[in-house]
């Protein structure tokens, strides 16, 4: 296939530009180019009309599970998926085996995701093999590939340590990414409500979740430094976010689709997929993850992808592993942000799109001129009923099956290359 395209008759969305127009977009040798630009005699044509045509959308958490549990997930699976789901690059977590906390492992990455169907962003670990008790070299991390630091399955519990990681990580330029909990309170398997009383689980207050959120702000606060906070689920968190934010602290932060669609009533029949953490929770708190995607105070949308095996879910719930697949649910169900009258269009690719690209520090996220043309063609009004047969994941851990979604990807380009299309060639 060529990669000099005509994109035609599409909705443009792009916030980098504040573009939401009708319209045809270029691309030559793999960029964006001006409209008008001399388009090569063997570039393809894509009929874009009813869709949007927006930058390609970037996951900033996802679990790849190589190396060391390639059962579960793979690189290159993984990247099918997300180019299935119109993500053109992925961010991927350390908490692999070994650990991603050194070049090693992070070359490996690099290595292997040359292959694959999207880009592949590693994320190193932030203390060596995500102990907690010393800092990982960021620098070296830095050099071989990685573009942010997470202990991310793990909190750092020590705040000296999380201190230390802020200050070291903002000499390279690293992102800091931090999974908020507190694990004395959060010793549990679901959030502590009515529901876990009901079926004698225990349960996960949403203080778990706060009380690390408000740490990390206040190490935030203290040092002048940026903190991003992963996978946010509760009201509380997002209050504190929220008036950091308005005293002018560098935090930023995420949530996931499952927290803005489903409650710990998901739970209910003891369903193991919908086992994670941070836990569903509180329908008060989904109604507030809504409005803080809406009022800015959460900055993206990621999947947390997680893919398990049956060895790990088809058990009893106590015991099942945490964490479902998202890469190619999450835009379907983020559609239904916009289907709702919650969120603009415009408002959800910045979600999904510029603002990971932000955060993270990538050449992406935008559809100006001379962009790298990663690109997602979206059918947003094209009701379907999410099945197996739409899973490109080794994995089929999600509660989300048999549900109907309001619309999905129809093409993934990546580098002015179609790595995934549906309908549309």
């Amino acid at each position: 296939m060529p990669n000099s395209w005509i994109i035609t008759n599409g909705r443009i969305i792009d916030p980098a530009g504040g573009r939401d127009e009708q319209g045809d977009l270029y691309i030559i040798d793999g960029r964006v180019a001006a409209v008008g630009a001399a388009i090569p005699p063997d570039a393809g044509r894509i009929e874009a009309e009813g869709c949007w045509v927006t930058p390609g959308l970037i996951d900033m958490h996802t679990h790849l599970r190589e190396p060391g549990e390639e059962y579960k997930e793979d690189i290159l699976s993984g990247a099918r998926a997300a180019a299935a789901g119109g993500f053109t690059g992925i961010a991927c977590m350390p908490n692999t085996t070994p650990v991603n906390d050194c070049a090693a492992v992070t070359n490996f990455i690099v290595d292997r995701a040359r292959q694959a169907a999207v880009r592949v962003y590693p994320i190193g670990a932030i203390s060596r093999g995500s102990k907690g008790e010393l800092l990982a070299d960021f620098g070296e991390l830095k050099e071989a590939g990685a573009v942010a630091v997470s202990d991310d399955g793990k909190p750092v519990v020590n705040s000296q340590l999380m201190r230390r990681a802020l200050e070291y990580a903002s000499d390279f330029g690293l992102p800091v990414i931090s999974h908020c909990e507190d694990i004395y309170l959060g010793q549990g398997v679901m959030h502590e409500g009515p529901v876990a009383t009901r079926l004698g689980l225990r349960g996960i207050s949403t203080a778990a979740e706060a009380v690390m959120v408000y740490r990390d702000i206040a190490l935030a606060e203290w040092t002048g430094l940026a903190v991003h906070i992963a996978h946010v689920s509760t009201a509380q968190s997002l209050a504190l976010i929220r008036a950091a934010k308005e005293r002018g602290v560098q935090v930023t932060a995420e949530t996931a689709p499952h927290y803005f669609t489903l409650t710990e009533e998901a739970a209910a029949g003891y369903d193991t997929n919908a086992k994670m953490n941070p836990p569903l929770r509180s329908e008060a708190d989904r109604e507030a993850i809504r409005e803080a995607l809406a009022d800015g105070t959460l900055d993206a949308i990621a999947t947390d992808h997680a893919p398990h095996s049956c060895l790990e879910k088809d058990c009893e719930f106590e015991l099942a592993a945490n964490g479902i697949i998202g890469l190619e649910s999450a835009l379907p169900l983020s559609l239904n942000l916009v289907a709702w009258g919650i969120l603009s269009p415009m408002r959800l690719i910045e979600l999904m799109a510029l603002n990971p690209a932000k955060i993270l520090g990538l050449p992406a996220g935008t559809l100006q001129s001379g962009a790298p043309a990663d690109i997602t063609i979206i059918k947003a009004g094209q009701p379907f009923t999410f099945s197996e047969a739409d899973i490109c994941s080794k994995s089929r851990n999600t509660p989300f099956l048999g549900r109907q979604l309001p619309g999905r990807a129809v093409l993934t380009m990546v580098g002015g290359e179609v790595r995934f299309q549906k309908g549309l060639l």
